[in-house]
């Protein structure tokens, strides 16, 4: 199979270079607003009954960081939208200008920095408070609790995720702080959404089966696990940090 991906390196036309290294620059932009603001001052909560006690919908209260985080991705993706209108540019132009925007654009779809669309599956996690299960940590969900959904999810087949409309890319990480989970740097709180774009009837079978993730979890209460097929549904871009600090890329001899 071709690789959609390897770009011929003879690009002698100084117009494509150009608009290629703005186009990175784009994207290098975006890296530098990742922001520390939303860690600061985060320690896991070793009292898992307060969580419960704000299950009523009061723990949404407690996402101080949302306003900043929501203000900083709409500035990413302003970046990313003018990213795209160079593409569009390079679109119109022939032969090596054309492989290399066909390329870019299987790369976002690959890295998840793009939108997409298509058919497949909605779960929801909710806690639940009124449960007569005796022990308080098996009535909530927990970051381990999305992780394996997740993970059945992409070994299902899934081909995009994301959690409380929060783009699942490599890399993103989920941790129970107090009475919240951090996806990344955002704070959510039950009910979690789990979106997965794939083969909708695998995904839940595969979610489904005897001894699995929905029966692990609904076996407190049958209400803390829903799983809906989707026909289409629109998940969003990846809008976190893409800065890479240790790694580089290996440069090809000539």
């Amino acid at each position: 199979m071709k690789n959609p991906f390897k770009v011929s390196p003879a690009i002698n036309s100084p117009i494509i270079t150009i608009s290629l290294m703005s186009l990175m620059l784009g994207f290098m932009m975006t890296s530098a607003m990742r922001t520390n603001s939303a860690r600061a001052d985060v320690r896991r909560d070793p009292n898992v009954a307060d969580r419960l006690a704000l299950t009523d919908g009061t723990a949404q209260n407690d996402i101080k960081t949302q306003e900043e985080l929501t203000g900083l991705r709409r500035e990413v993706a302003k970046l990313r939208e003018d990213a795209s209108k160079m593409q569009a540019a390079l679109s119109k132009e022939t032969g090596q200008a054309k492989v290399i925007y066909e390329s870019l654009e299987s790369l976002k779809l690959f890295a998840g920095i793009t939108e997409v669309e298509g058919q497949g599956v909605r779960i929801e996690l909710r806690d639940a408070p009124n449960s007569k299960e005796d022990f308080v940590e098996d009535k909530i969900i927990h970051d381990t609790d999305i992780l394996k959904v997740v993970n059945e999810l992409w070994n299902a087949g899934a081909e995009a995720v994301s959690v409380n409309n929060n783009r699942v890319a490599l890399g993103t990480n989920f941790r129970c702080v107090g009475s919240t989970i951090l996806v990344d740097s955002v704070r959510i709180a039950s009910p979690i959404v789990i979106q997965a774009l794939g083969d909708s009837k695998s995904l839940k079978g595969a979610l489904e089966m005897p001894g699995g993730i929905h029966e692990e979890i609904t076996r407190i209460d049958p209400k803390m696990m829903e799983i809906v097929l989707v026909d289409k549904m629109l998940l969003p871009a990846y809008s976190g940090s893409t800065e890479k600090k240790f790694v580089k890329t290996v440069e090809v001899p000539k």
